[in-house]
């Protein structure tokens, strides 16, 4: 058993989860370290501070063994401390205070001082937007917006993080040129809700006016949208991505399904025909534009002929990106009243007929990149390969391109013309130029 440590104690930040916990758990890390407090993020500490995710059915699973295996490490003395914070916690807080009592201190979303003061350090106003980024230096998440008011019946987001708040423009652009001064290459615009931006600030949907201000920061080369909701998304959007160079001709649109009667269920606010209006929209403004998307199957009341509308629309619209994940039933959301009717192995059948049709999509269209050059931006390198990626592809979730390391250097996060020489269905091959 390992003794209590009697000079100073540092702090290791776990997060689990999604990318707007990535951003939460930097800021947290930043407030520690200019509290004099020594953090670091997911190595060893003598105090843990574990970011949870408590959206669907999995990331609840992992978030729960996640606050198991440290209460065990405390009880065998390599920890002194657990806290918990984020979604989980916010949502299930009474329920885990009375579960697992061995967790040092449960705290919400909103929390961030309170957090702060149970670890000895005093929330600082003026560090607003400053962040200690866990990405690679040359890319990082710009949180635009904390929140969402969308109602989407399957969604447990407003539960756990509340309602839209849009995060002021020049607040926004002080965040991206502090990124910049320290080596940031690509922002990541993410958000609970992308298209809602500004309407409680501007009163208008202001999302192109953010993107024109932040086109502006120098140093910055790439610029990606997350997270857009298709009900009501700006389209003078389009125009600036467009126009705009340093804007990547990338677009992620989660769309969760196309039978109209289904997204009327789910409250998604469009129909099958405004759907493929939308994305014939898109096309047309900007016609080299990658879309990703995400789907939703074993929805209460998707019967196989739903299902297979589903599937046929996929191989119409050939994405360029897609995820798809099972229903998962939550207590609170306004379909948990609505019969969980899909069998589990049905639902995991049938992400995986649709996995397969996306995949035969991905190779045809990674065939039709052989031969062509394209700028990338290089992550890490792993074995034989540097990994990079084009403009059409978000870190993490995305293609990826791969350089033999033979004879070649590239520097990490630094961008380089590939010529394209072999495709899989996720993977190009490449050689610099």
């Amino acid at each position: 058993m390992r003794t209590k440590s009697v000079g100073k104690k540092k702090i290791n930040i776990v997060t689990l989860g999604c990318s707007k916990n990535v951003y939460d758990s930097e800021v947290l890390m930043s407030q520690l370290k200019a509290n004099g407090k020594e953090v670091v993020h997911e190595d060893k500490g003598d105090i843990v501070v574990i970011n949870t995710c408590g959206f669907i059915d999995n990331a609840k699973e992992e978030s729960i063994n996640t606050i198991l295996d440290y209460v065990d490490a405390k009880n065998r003395g390599e920890v002194e401390q657990v806290f918990v914070t984020g979604c989980l916690s916010e949502r299930y807080k009474p329920d885990l205070i009375r579960e697992i009592p061995d967790v040092d201190q449960y705290f919400g979303t909103r929390d961030l001082p309170l957090l702060l003061k149970h670890l000895g350090a005093d929330y600082k106003h003026e560090l607003v937007g400053e962040r200690l980024t866990t990405t690679p230096r040359h890319y990082a998440y710009l949180k635009i917006s904390e929140g969402c008011d969308r109602p989407c019946s399957f969604c447990a987001i407003p539960l756990m993080r509340g309602g839209h708040v849009s995060t002021p423009i020049e607040k926004l652009v002080s965040e991206a040129q502090k990124l910049a001064k320290k080596g940031t290459k690509e922002l990541i615009l993410i958000a609970q809700d992308l298209t809602y931006y500004g309407l409680d600030l501007y009163k208008k949907r202001a999302l192109g006016d953010l993107l024109k201000e932040l086109v502006k920061v120098e140093g910055v080369e790439w610029i990606r949208l997350h997270y857009a909701f298709p009900s009501g998304f700006p389209e003078d959007v389009l125009d600036i991505i467009r126009e705009e160079p340093k804007i990547c001709n990338y677009i992620d649109i989660p769309l969760q399904h196309i039978n109209s009667e289904l997204l009327k269920s789910m409250k998604r606010g469009t129909t099958h025909e405004k759907t493929d209006a939308l994305l014939s929209k898109f096309r047309e403004k900007v016609p080299d534009m990658a879309i990703r998307t995400t789907l939703i199957v074993g929805y209460p009341g998707e019967t196989e002929e739903r299902f297979q509308e589903l599937k046929d629309w996929v191989r119409e619209q050939k994405f360029d990106r897609l995820g798809c994940f099972t229903y998962s039933h939550e207590e609170n959301t306004s379909a948990h009243v609505l019969e969980d009717d899909v069998p589990q192995e049905v639902k995991e059948a049938r992400v995986e007929e649709i996995m397969e049709i996306q995949s035969q999509i991905s190779w045809e269209k990674n065939q039709e990149r052989i031969g062509k050059i394209y700028k990338c931006v290089f992550d890490r390198k792993e074995g034989n390969y540097f990994i990079g990626r084009t403009e059409y592809d978000s870190p993490d979730v995305d293609n990826t391109v791969l350089v033999a390391a033979d004879n070649t250097y590239i520097s990490i996060g630094e961008f380089a013309n590939v010529k394209i020489t072999a495709a899989e269905e996720f993977d190009l091959y490449g050689e610099l130029i």
